[in-house]
């Protein structure tokens, strides 16, 4: 049988050249001819009246360029990067959707056309897959982008200072290097999806060519076929298990949860994650109510348990409570500066009660915004645990301003859920923190506390696949005694030999703290050695402290084994980072 491939030139994305070349490229010469009559035939439908010959079939397909570039974290400028690229090719584009962490910065003066989708993370940062890329566009290296026109939509979350930071200045920043803006960037909230949807679609048709000299494009979506069944939800779960694993005597409450469907589990994979829709805290609804004037407001009530945010504070919220109220401290709160940093800390409750007046249910309603869903690391395989889900997450309890205060989603867990109770979840897939293809592959897995949770998938998985693949786990937290989390797990999974190697920090157990950035360095020549016998390196956890102080130990150990400078070692982890061997999960 002879093997037929589409070249990389071909007017499709090079995941629809996949799905065609599997399909097409193994067909037999009937299938292949059967298959050119039909799509002739449906030319000639859709009112050409001719069938295209060889020659003119690039006429034909002939589009219009377009580069959807995007900047995530938690997926969702991938998402829209997606639609974006659907919506394109309706419009006579030929989309290529790339991935920052993916970007060689010399390609982008060939953008004619080009879309950037980005999400800021943190305080005002690129996501972490993003962050190489980013850099070099921001430094003195980065092109002129002459004749390139383009449109930012930007991410964020009003919640923190920088909203949208890392938008607002990659928006500057291709502007600065030559190119034309034709849309006015749109900064996007966590509700997010309706003004996307409206950007993308304004974005699209000031960039498109004049009808005329469009190419013609007949849109399929060719990787309909191979995508799983779509993720419909959210679905109810039932808690089949809440077990505290800290000690008693532990300063931390960490539940392992366990969750069960009335049929089969959402499909996921190891290193997806799980959204659940937490309800607030009655006790805080009733006081924030109270402190407005509404308490006898049902039905508001009602809502702001279920579906808003009814907490979240921040410089906007500030600003629009003034506006609504026109509370003259307020204003002068604003008009100081001092807004910023008196928020640092508070929650709406506490605008509310400083600076009190009565408000109506639609005021205060307007202070909120639609309660998103919390995402977990999926602590469990299918493979192992069969139609459940288990998740490992921190009830985040602390004081603040004369107030003890809960996080929104952790605190449901921790104070209100119990076993019996049923819960709104939905699989979060995340094909950037997956299992390498090959069982044979070895990982380095890092992952104090919580972020412990994608690993025990991981190790569930490889044993029932009998990987041969070595599995090394990094673990910490404060005292062995009292915050070992799945203790007994490791050590059984030591002796059955899923577990190659554990290394282990409890910060509080001595006189010096030791992190597990600490147990990477003392274990440095092991590390690189797996690594250049080609491992995967996975972080899991905290993004303002763990990770970033785990890659640069990273980067020391490789420069102090290897014997080459820190900007050859910078080099190798980036070069890890492009083969996506180097995988961060963070928080």
């Amino acid at each position: 049988m002879s093997f037929v491939t589409l070249p990389k030139a071909a007017p499709f994305s090079e995941e629809e050249i996949e799905t065609l070349n599997r399909v097409v490229g193994t067909a037999t010469p009937v299938q292949r001819a059967w298959l050119a009559g039909f799509l002739a035939g449906v030319e000639s439908v859709q009112g050409t009246g001719a069938v295209a010959q060889p020659e003119q079939a690039q006429a034909l397909v002939a589009a219009e360029p377009l580069t959807i570039l995007f900047a995530t974290e938690s997926g969702n400028s991938e998402k829209l990067a997606g639609d974006a690229a659907k919506a394109a090719r309706k419009l006579g584009f030929k989309p290529n959707v790339v991935d920052f962490a993916d970007l060689e910065l010399s390609s982008l003066p060939k953008a004619k056309n080009l879309i950037v989708i980005a999400a800021t993370w943190g305080e005002g940062e690129p996501p972490s897959r993003a962050t190489r890329a980013y850099n070099e566009l921001m430094s003195d290296a980065a092109p002129k982008l002459d004749g390139v026109k383009f449109g930012v939509l930007a991410l964020g979350d009003s919640a923190y200072a920088d909203f949208c930071g890392v938008g607002k200045k990659l928006d500057e920043r291709i502007a600065a290097l030559g190119a034309k803006r034709i849309a006015d960037r749109v900064d996007c909230d966590l509700d997010f999806e309706k003004p996307a949807a409206e950007w993308i679609d304004k974005s699209l048709k000031a960039l498109a060519p004049a009808e005329g000299a469009r190419g013609t494009v007949i849109p399929v979506d060719f990787a309909a076929r191979q995508q799983a069944a779509p993720n419909v939800g959210p679905v109810e779960a039932e808690v089949q298990e809440w077990i505290d694993l800290n000690s008693s005597r532990s300063e931390k409450e960490t539940v392992h949860l366990e969750l069960a469907f009335d049929g089969p589990a959402p499909a996921y994979k190891p290193g997806d994650s799980l959204e659940i829709f937490p309800e607030n805290d009655p006790a805080y609804v009733d006081q924030l109510l109270k402190a407005a004037g509404l308490s006898s407001d049902d039905a508001l009530r009602t809502e702001f348990l279920k579906s808003r945010d009814v907490t979240t504070l921040s410089l906007k919220t500030v600003e629009n409570y003034a506006a609504a109220t026109q509370h003259q401290y307020v204003k002068k709160l604003l008009e100081s500066g001092e807004a910023k940093k008196w928020i640092e800390g508070r929650q709406l409750i506490d605008l509310v009660e400083e600076f009190p007046i009565m408000l109506s249910a639609e005021q205060l309603k307007g202070l909120t915004r639609p309660l998103a869903p919390r995402a977990y690391s999926i602590a469990s395989s299918r493979k192992e645990v069969g139609d459940e889900v288990h998740l490992l997450i921190s009830t985040v309890r602390y004081n603040s301003h004369g107030r003890d205060r809960l996080g929104v989603a952790s605190g449901f867990v921790g104070e209100r859920l119990k076993k019996g109770d049923r819960v709104r979840v939905k699989v979060k897939p995340n094909k950037h923190f997956a299992l390498p293809a090959s069982n044979d592959t070895d990982i380095i897995m890092v992952g104090p506390g919580t972020g412990v949770a994608p690993f025990r998938s991981f190790v569930q998985e490889r044993r029932a696949a009998g990987a041969k693949g070595r599995n090394w786990l990094f673990f910490g937290d404060r005292s062995f005694t009292h915050d070992f989390l799945y203790q007994l797990e490791w050590q059984d999974a030591l002796k059955d030999g899923s577990l190659a190697r554990m290394d282990v920090a409890f910060s509080r157990d001595t006189p010096e703290k030791v992190y597990v950035q600490n147990k990477l360095w003392e274990r440095r020549k092991d590390v690189v050695e797996w690594l250049e016998n080609g491992a995967h390196f996975y972080v899991c956890g905290d993004a303002k402290a763990m990770a970033k102080d785990v890659r640069s130990t990273l980067e020391r150990a490789y420069a102090d084994v290897k014997g080459v400078s820190p900007e050859i070692a910078a080099q190798a982890l980036s070069k890890l980072e492009r083969e996506h061997r180097y995988q961060q999960d963070v928080y």
